[in-house]
């Protein structure tokens, strides 16, 4: 049986989507991480602390889907930075609240409450909805890989 050829990125037919190599590349470091902190640890992670992971994995997220097909650096920048956003990030919350488990809604709330200090450039609700996305993607990440990638799939990044 022979096995199958991957083509060159620039002989791809279209863009794949970030839910193959990168994920399993993801999945593997997660693994790593979660054996190296117990789970007791994990449970005394502050939401600002998950919400400083969870903007990382994040953007990490975004990077990957706007990855293909090759553009200008700028052209990146400009892409993700429209994602990563407060505003967006908002957006993106409201959008998967309903498919949210109890668990996951606690720890949103968490996220919400964790969201301190006096943001610059947007209201102080946007800035809590944006920070409490990322608490849900940092304690995802760090505790089940498998939803994380599933939710991430279910927002509408525009290309």
């Amino acid at each position: 049986m022979k096995a199958k050829e991957e083509k060159p990125l620039h002989e791809q037919d279209e863009p794949s989507k970030p839910d193959s190599s990168w994920c399993q590349t993801l999945k593997a470091s997660t693994e790593h991480i979660s054996q190296q902190i117990p789970q007791a640890q994990l449970q005394q992670l502050s939401p600002a602390a998950l919400a400083y992971l969870g903007d990382a994995i994040y953007e990490f997220y975004v990077r990957m889907f706007y990855l293909l097909p090759p553009q200008r650096s700028e052209a990146y920048h400009r892409l993700v930075v429209a994602q990563v956003r407060a505003e967006k990030q908002a957006l993106h919350l409201r959008s998967l609240m309903p498919h949210l488990q109890q668990n996951e809604l606690e720890i949103v709330r968490r996220g919400r409450n964790a969201a301190t200090g006096r943001p610059k450039r947007v209201d102080p609700e946007t800035y809590q909805q944006a920070t409490s996305l990322e608490t849900l993607i940092g304690y995802l990440y760090l505790t089940n890989y498998q939803r994380l990638t599933e939710l991430l799939q279910k927002l509408h990044l525009e290309k």
